[in-house]
């Protein structure tokens, strides 16, 4: 395995797709960008293959490997000839980070609401500066291409978001329900951390639990879009620290969609 690191001014650093349009007509050109930063708002990166364990298009149900070349900005861009739900995944290979004070990954653990783990920091005896985190990129975008028919389902990544709902096609006056899964196995009492930008770029941030199945239903808005985020954080297998000489492994879920207007 390789890994590649960015440095980050602040930790807990969302990864998301980001399509040009969340309901393209069929056979147009369809854009999406590969974005990082914090409350719905980051830079684009573009497609390397060397950070890129799997891009695939999942619409249905024929999965297909995308062909991206190396310093594709954006990252995804190609025309949809078949109508109906598109779901496009996003898994990046692992990177690096340090933690240069322990506040700093205090803050991070707070804000992700893992509890116990800065007690079990101390048991292992870790350093208390300069430690290394590892990290991987699990990311899912629904796009409703014409219709927007179809349904969402588990894709094998090691953690994801399965919406429970279509959000193109279905009632939304009850929410908008997903279900975390780690491993293949529901996610129970995972903090959801959902990501609302309104018509006028306005964002606002909410939290949630997942119930004994791993499903949380959100509250949606007509027209607005929606970023969800989930993090796992364990600790390494000893390859991997061996490795990466890290002593914390994160892997980070998101889901981005939009309601119609």
């Amino acid at each position: 395995m390789s890994f590649w690191g960015i440095a980050l001014p602040v930790l807990g650093h969302e990864f998301w797709l980001e399509p040009q349009k969340f309901q393209p007509e069929t056979g147009v050109t369809v854009q999406v960008k590969l974005r990082n930063g914090m409350k719905f708002k980051g830079v684009e990166l573009g497609y390397f293959d060397d950070r890129t364990a799997v891009f695939d298009i999942i619409q249905n149900g024929t999965r297909t490997q995308v062909q991206a070349r190396a310093g594709d900005f954006p990252a995804f861009s190609r025309p949809i000839l078949t109508d109906g739900l598109m779901v496009l995944i996003y898994q990046s290979k692992f990177s690096k980070l340090q933690y240069n004070k322990f506040e700093k990954f205090v803050a991070f653990v707070e804000h992700k609401s893992f509890d116990g783990v800065v007690e079990r920091h101390k048991e292992r005896g870790l350093p208390m500066e300069r430690f290394n985190e590892v990290y991987t990129r699990f990311c899912k975008s629904l796009i409703g291409v014409g219709s927007g028919a179809g349904q969402d389902a588990a894709t094998g990544m090691e953690t994801e978001f399965v919406a429970l709902t279509n959000p193109y096609t279905d009632d939304l006056s009850d929410g908008f329900t997903v279900q975390v899964l780690y491993q293949g196995a529901p996610r129970v009492d995972a903090q959801v951390e959902v990501f609302e930008r309104a018509p006028d770029n306005t964002i606002t941030v909410t939290y949630h639990r997942t119930d004994g199945q791993g499903h949380a239903t959100v509250p949606v808005k007509p027209g607005h879009t929606y970023l969800f985020d989930a993090v796992v954080l364990r600790e390494p297998a000893q390859t991997l620290a061996d490795e990466t000489n890290a002593v914390w492994e994160s892997l980070w879920a998101s889901l981005t969609f939009a309601t119609p207007n």
